[in-house]
């Protein structure tokens, strides 16, 4: 009986995850969630008791896949401009496969950052740890450019994220095709990695 429990609850999950993706949470009802799933309202209260509590739970789920390999690049003992340029790629790769995810993790955060800004703690914690210190050695040492971690992230991020939020803008603006704005991309990413390490090691 326990796994049948289980089973329905991950079923739901997925379902959740898939309408909160697509509609946010404001735009998201139980009905929608239970239709998703193919269940009755009552089994999605049963297992989640609120719109609320379920989506805590799909966001966490949510940010944990954004950020966790960066997560492991910012652990990685390897040099500082070497992990940035694969932070970058990273976030690229992210934004690339999962454009819907960055929308969303932006305008939920935006919505409601003092309920959802718990769930950022432990990519917080981690940009203080190893990063911010190899930052700090890299300056020491004159090698790069002094710079706070709180704006090298938006810096590195920012520049990416951007062109992917404003993917329909841009393909109307320079009239490309889906393969042609695929290209820009590539080509904007390249960009950036010059654009930052240049500015952050050659300047120094």
């Amino acid at each position: 009986m326990k796994c049948i429990n289980l089973s329905s609850e991950e079923k739901l999950k997925e379902a959740a995850k898939s309408v909160f993706l697509r509609k946010g949470f404001a735009g998201t009802t139980a009905r929608d969630i239970a239709d998703a799933a193919g269940m009755n309202i009552a089994l999605t209260n049963y297992y989640f008791r609120s719109k609320e509590k379920l989506f805590v739970e799909i966001f966490k789920d949510l940010f944990s896949l954004y950020c966790t390999n960066t997560v492991k690049i910012l652990e990685k003992p390897i040099g500082l401009k070497e992990k940035i340029i694969e932070i970058i790629e990273e976030d690229y790769r992210m934004m690339k496969e999962e454009p819907t995810l960055v929308l969303f993790i932006m305008t939920e955060i935006h919505r409601d950052c003092e309920n959802l800004l718990p769930e950022l703690s432990k990519y917080k914690e981690l940009l203080k740890g190893m990063f911010i210190d190899q930052i700090a050695e890299e300056v020491r040492k004159g090698s790069m450019r002094d710079i706070e971690v709180e704006h090298l992230m938006p810096i590195i991020i920012g520049s990416l994220q951007f062109v992917f939020v404003g993917k329909n803008m841009h393909m109307k603006m320079y009239s490309m095709s889906e393969g042609q704005f695929d290209n820009y991309t590539e080509t904007h990413k390249n960009h950036v990695i010059g654009m930052v390490t240049n500015y952050l090691f050659q300047s120094a």
